[in-house]
C-alpha cells in the first residue's frame, strides 16, 4: 500500500508554489482560476485545450471591465450565458453560468443553484454534453445555475490590474539583470549586465574575477535603502490589518532570516540583530503614519552594516547588492501572493454566496423568492453552514430545499485522506506556503498517475473510482477543474477534522451546533468508496439535522458499481442511480407554500 507523508506533502507544496511563484511575476490571480495558471503539455491533452488569457473575452449581464465585450463568452464556458455578479464591498465579480431550460421541459417555480468543491470551477459540473450535470438539470425544467466564487474559474475582480494597490504592481525596485557568459578569448567568467532601457552597464560596474584581477562592484546605498524601507512600509501599511501581530512577527523576521544568510561577518551579526529587532517593533506599533521616518532611518542602518560587510567579505561574494535585491524581490512576491490570495471560507459564506443567490433571484423572479440547492463537497459544506447559521440568527435561509453529495462539517470520526492536509493547520505554515496550486499539482501529477509505471495512480482512487469515468472525461476533469486555493481557506477547512468540526475563522462559532434547529429539507448523499468525504463523516453531518428534515443515502454496492468522491456528480452510473433521486427530492420541494404556510 502506499503511504503519503506529511512531511512528503508539505514537500510537494513547496515545490510547487515556488513554481506557481516564479511563473507569475505579475499579479497571479488574473481572475482566469485553475486556466490561467498552467497550460499542459500537447501531449497531456485529449480534449480541447484551454482558453488561454488572451482568449477571454466575455459576456456579462451587468457592468464589466472596459475588456469584456457584451454578447460573448470564452469557448470554455459551455453554458448557455455567462452572467457576472457584483460582490458587495469587494471588487469581485462572480462567474455565473447559466443553463436555461428547453421550452418542452416541465415548468419548474424555482431556480437551481450549483456550488462546487474547494478549489474546483463550473466545469465539474459540465464536462461533455453527455455527461453534464448542470445540462441533465436544465433539461428537468430547472433554471440552473453554477456559481464560481472568487479566485474560481471565470470569476474575476472588476479592474484586475488596480486589484493591488498602484504602488506595488510591481517590484518597487528590479536589481539589475545579469546573465552568465563565457569570454572565449582567454575562458574568463564574466557578469554581463544585460543591455535595456537604462542603457550600457557603466565599466565600474562589471567585476572580471580571475586569478589577477578583482574588481569591486559599485555599491547603490540608495536604491537598497529605498528597496527596504518600502517593503517595510509595505509590511506596516498593508499587513498591519492582515495579520495579528505574532504572524506580521513571524514574516518580518523571515526577511530579516534570509538577509542575515548574505553576512558572513560574524563580528556584525549584533549590531544587525539590534536594527532588525527595531524595526520589527516599529511595524508592530501599528501607527503607520508616525514610523515611516523612523523606518527609513533603520534601513539605512541596516544598509551601512551589509555594506561594512560587503567590504569585508572575500572576493567571490562580490555580488552581495545583487543577491540582496533578489532576497527583497523574492520576499515581495511573496507579500503579492498573500495579499492577492485574501479570503477565506467565511468570505465565501458570508459574501460570495449570498450575493449569487441575490442576483439569481433578481434575474428568475422565482414567485417565493426561494431558490433549490446543490452543493458538491465544500459546496455541500457551504450550504450547511448557512443553514447553521441562519438558524442561529432565526432568520429564513431562501433555500427551498438543499442537496448535499460528499459533504460534511464535522470528519473527526472517518479516516478522510484529507487529513494530510493538517500540516497546513499552523498559521505559521499558511505563510510559508500562501497558496495551495491545486490545478498545478495535479496537472503535474497527472502523467504519473495514469501511465505506466502509475507511481501515483492512487490519486485517481481520490477522484473517482475504477471504471466509473471516460479516460478523456477524467483527463478533463484533472486537467481543467482545479483552481489555486489560499491557504487561509485550507486553514480554516481543517478545523472540520478537530473536535467541534467546522468552525468560522475567529473559531467562536461551531457550525455544527445550530444544525439541529433546520427548518430546510435536506437530501445528503455519499458514495462508497470516497476517501476524501467517507459515508460516517456524511453521517456525523447528517445525525445532526431533525430527521423529519434529512434524508440520507449512500450510493455503491459490494460488488459494484462504487461511488468515490466526484462520481456522484459525473460518474457514468451517476445518470441511472443517482440523477433520479436527486431529482425526485428536488421536483417534491419545488412546490410554492400554499397562502396559509410559511
Amino acid at each position: 500500500m502506499f503511504v503519503l507523508h506529511h512531511g512528503d506533502v508539505r514537500t510537494a507544496l513547496a515545490a510547487a508554489v515556488a513554481a506557481f511563484s516564479s511563473h507569475n511575476s505579475t499579479p497571479p490571480f488574473g481572475g482566469g482560476g485553475g486556466r490561467r495558471e498552467w497550460q499542459p503539455a500537447a501531449f497531456l491533452r485529449p480534449v480541447a485545450a484551454r482558453a488561454g488569457p488572451s482568449q477571454r473575452p466575455l459576456s456579462v449581464s451587468i457592468a464589466a471591465p472596459p475588456s469584456v465585450k457584451d454578447g460573448e463568452k470564452p469557448e470554455i464556458c459551455t453554458a448557455d450565458e455567462l452572467h457576472y455578479a457584483p460582490v458587495p464591498g469587494t471588487e469581485w465579480r462572480l462567474a455565473l453560468w447559466r443553463y436555461r431550460p428547453p421550452p418542452e421541459a416541465p415548468k419548474r417555480n424555482h431556480p437551481l443553484m450549483l456550488l462546487s468543491g474547494v478549489g474546483t470551477n463550473a466545469i465539474g459540473f459540465d464536462l461533455s454534453p453527455g455527461a453534464s450535470f448542470a445540462r441533465h438539470m436544465s433539461s428537468q425544467g430547472f433554471d440552473t445555475w453554477i456559481v464560481e466564487v472568487r479566485g474560481a474559474g471565470l470569476s474575476m475582480r472588476i479592474n484586475e490590474l488596480k486589484a493591488i494597490d498602484e504602488p506595488f504592481t510591481k517590484p518597487i525596485m528590479c536589481c539589475t539583470d545579469y546573465v552568465d557568459k563565457i569570454n572565449p578569448n582567454d575562458a574568463m567568467l564574466v557578469k554581463e549586465r544585460l543591455i535595456g532601457s537604462s542603457g550600457p552597464m557603466p565599466d565600474s560596474e562589471i567585476a572580471n574575477v580571475n586569478d589577477k584581477t578583482t574588481d569591486t562592484i559599485t555599491w547603490n546605498e540608495p536604491k537598497l535603502v529605498t528597496e527596504l524601507t518600502a517593503t517595510f512600509m509595505r509590511l506596516a501599511d498593508r499587513f498591519s490589518g492582515y495579520l495579528n501581530e505574532g504572524q506580521l512577527r513571524d514574516i518580518s523576521a523571515k526577511l530579516f532570516d534570509q538577509i542575515s544568510k548574505l553576512l558572513e561577518d560574524t563580528r556584525l551579526s549584533e549590531r544587525y540583530n539590534e536594527i532588525a529587532e527595531n524595526i520589527s517593533a516599529l511595524l508592530e506599533t501599528r501607527q503607520n503614519s508616525t514610523v515611516a521616518g523612523q523606518i527609513k532611518d533603520l534601513s539605512q542602518r541596516l544598509v551601512n552594516v551589509i555594506e561594512e560587510g560587503q567590504r569585508s567579505v572575500s572576493p567571490q561574494l562580490f555580488d552581495l547588492q545583487e543577491r540582496l535585491s533578489a532576497t527583497i524581490e523574492d520576499f515581495q512576491k511573496q507579500l503579492d501572493l498573500i495579499i492577492t490570495y485574501d479570503w477565506d471560507f467565511d468570505n465565501y459564506l458570508e459574501e460570495d454566496v449570498p450575493a449569487a443567490m441575490e442576483y439569481i433571484r433578481l434575474q428568475t423572479q422565482s414567485k417565493d423568492g426561494k431558490l433549490l440547492a446543490i452543493g458538491h463537497s465544500m459546496g455541500g459544506i457551504l450550504l450547511y453552514a448557512m443553514l447553521s447559521k441562519c438558524a442561529h440568527e432565526k432568520i429564513k435561509s431562501k433555500l427551498a430545499g438543499v442537496v448535499t453529495l460528499a459533504s460534511s462539517i464535522d470528519y473527526t470520526t472517518s479516516k478522510s485522506s484529507l487529513k494530510l492536509l493538517l500540516p497546513l493547520a499552523d498559521p505559521a505554515q499558511a505563510l510559508n506556503v500562501p497558496v495551495v496550486p491545486l490545478g498545478v499539482l495535479l496537472a503535474a501529477a497527472y502523467p504519473l498517475s495514469s501511465r505506466p509505471p502509475y507511481v501515483l495512480s492512487w490519486l485517481n482512487d481520490q477522484i473517482s473510482a475504477q471504471d466509473m469515468m471516460h479516460p478523456e472525461l477524467f483527463a478533463k476533469l484533472v486537467l481543467n477543474n482545479f483552481c489555486t486555493v489560499p491557504a487561509k481557506v485550507i486553514l480554516q477547512l481543517t478545523t472540520a477534522f478537530r473536535d467541534g468540526g467546522l468552525r468560522n475563522r475567529t473559531g467562536t462559532f461551531f457550525y455544527k451546533d445550530h444544525l439541529c434547529k433546520c427548518d430546510v429539507p435536506i437530501l445528503a448523499l455519499a458514495g462508497d468508496v470516497d476517501l476524501i468525504c467517507p459515508p460516517e463523516a456524511v453521517y456525523e453531518t447528517v445525525k445532526l439535522i431533525p430527521k423529519e428534515m434529512i434524508i440520507y443515502k449512500v450510493f455503491g454496492k459490494p460488488d459494484g458499481p462504487h461511488y468515490a468522491h466526484y462520481d456522484l456528480v459525473g460518474g457514468r452510473m451517476a445518470i441511472k442511480e443517482v440523477y433520479p433521486c436527486i431529482l425526485q427530492f428536488l421536483s417534491r420541494h419545488d412546490d410554492l407554500p400554499t397562502p396559509d404556510s410559511d
